[in-house]
């Protein structure tokens, strides 16, 4: 699936989208270059969740995690930019975050990947000509939900 995202409102859009099938165990999983859109929909996904204010990248602290009720659900917001190799995101404890919570992972294959999970949405951002461009790969678990087959 491509989802055309030609500016701020098309990507909080998608993020709302997103944010109403998101459930507990679910994984984000947002690939793109530096500069491609992943921390934007990552934020438009957080706001849809209900947070509000700012929303820190987690470039440096590697992990920012949002509870109830500050969000709708449990949430947890990596950024695998700076991990040399996966195993340091077990190091960091990352499934003791990921416990009961959806994450949003941005890098994801710097951590070892998500898309084996049933729960992952697959998220490529890349820049098109009207702006940019999200292809979608669903799991298994987002395939019997409402508007992802």
């Amino acid at each position: 699936m491509i989802v055309a995202l030609p500016d701020l409102a098309a990507t909080a859009a998608f993020g709302e989208r997103i944010a109403a099938a998101l459930q507990p165990g679910d994984v984000v999983a947002l690939e793109g270059g530096l500069g491609a859109g992943k921390t934007t929909l990552a934020r438009a996904i957080i706001a849809a969740l209900g947070h509000q204010g700012e929303v820190p990248s987690p470039s440096f602290a590697i992990i920012e995690t949002y509870e109830v009720p500050q969000v709708r659900l449990p949430l947890v917001h990596a950024d695998f930019y700076r991990l040399n190799a996966p195993h340091e995101a077990e190091e960091l404890g990352l499934e003791d975050y990921r416990d009961g919570a959806a994450l949003l992972a941005e890098w994801p294959d710097k951590a070892g990947g998500f898309a084996h999970e049933p729960g992952c949405l697959s998220i490529r951002l890349e820049t098109a000509d009207s702006g940019r461009i999200a292809i979608v790969e669903p799991g298994s678990d987002w395939l019997v939900r409402e508007g992802w087959n």
